[in-house]
């Protein structure tokens, strides 16, 4: 397992690019509402990063290992699709639930977050999902410091959800982000505590859980794009996602800016 450390200067570039990774969602957020398409979405984010931010979306023309090239800047993943949704010319209508995860490279450094979005009113189970998911995103944070463990991060995750009668989707985790986009290690959002790499300063790597209201099955969506993911039950799937360094003493949330949703009452 090759696992990069980020230096003092690697830090900076990585506060950088998740900062604005973060920026263009807080940029987002007022036009996400009922009748916007997620194309547009698409269109409004791959604008700010490339005109505003000088940044360049990183999932547009990815290939991940063989995949064909995503077409997007952005992925949206709404209702029951778990992860990768590509954006398309459907609106988004009161009581959808979508995902939107950002990717910017700045000066070679990239910045992954995600967030969900609740459209208009939406249902009592479906805020429900969304709140403790981000919640469980939290619990597996807070586990992060030198000398603990990659499994004690995915354990406070299961817990949690599974707590609370969700199930945590196996086949998609975290990942190892610097100068490339997806480096090791592999971040599960489940296991067993004290197992796995031992996190050592200077790491850097995503939490993305993606829980589902139902069972935690999953299979390409109907599109058939090559990316879509559903679940196998269609129930609501929700995800959130931050960029977290390993510090000397704990950890540092990269992926933070002023419009960031209110971290948890029980994050110390």
């Amino acid at each position: 397992m090759t696992i990069t450390y980020k230096d003092e200067k690697g830090i900076a570039g990585m506060r950088l690019a998740g900062r604005l990774a973060s920026e263009v969602l807080d940029y987002l957020t007022p036009f996400i509402k009922p009748g916007i398409t997620t194309n547009q979405i698409d269109k409004l984010a791959h604008d700010y990063m490339v005109d505003v931010q000088g940044c360049v979306p990183a999932p547009l023309n990815y290939t991940g290992g063989g995949n064909k090239p995503y077409p997007k800047s952005i992925c949206t993943s709404v209702n029951q699709q778990v992860c990768h949704g590509i954006p398309n010319d459907k609106p988004l209508k009161k009581g959808d639930i979508v995902n939107v995860d950002i990717t910017v490279i700045k000066d070679g450094w990239h910045g992954d977050t995600s967030r969900m979005f609740l459209i208009g009113e939406c249902s009592i189970a479906a805020k429900r999902l969304c709140a403790l998911t981000h919640e469980a995103m939290w619990h597996g944070i807070q586990m992060v410091k030198p000398g603990a463990t990659l499994g004690d991060i995915g354990h406070a995750i299961q817990k949690f959800a599974e707590g609370h009668g969700f199930s945590v989707v196996r086949e998609f985790c975290g990942h190892g982000i610097g100068q490339g986009f997806h480096e090791e290690p592999q971040v599960l959002h489940y296991g067993r505590p004290g197992t796995g790499e031992k996190l050592v300063e200077g790491m850097t790597f995503t939490i993305e859980p993606m829980i589902n209201a139902g069972k935690k099955e999953i299979k390409e969506g109907p599109e058939q794009d090559g990316w879509s993911i559903v679940t196998r039950d269609r129930s609501l799937s929700a995800q959130w996602e931050h960029t977290v360094l390993v510090t000397p003493t704990g950890y540092e949330v990269l992926t933070l800016s002023a419009g960031s949703p209110p971290t948890p009452a029980f994050v110390k």
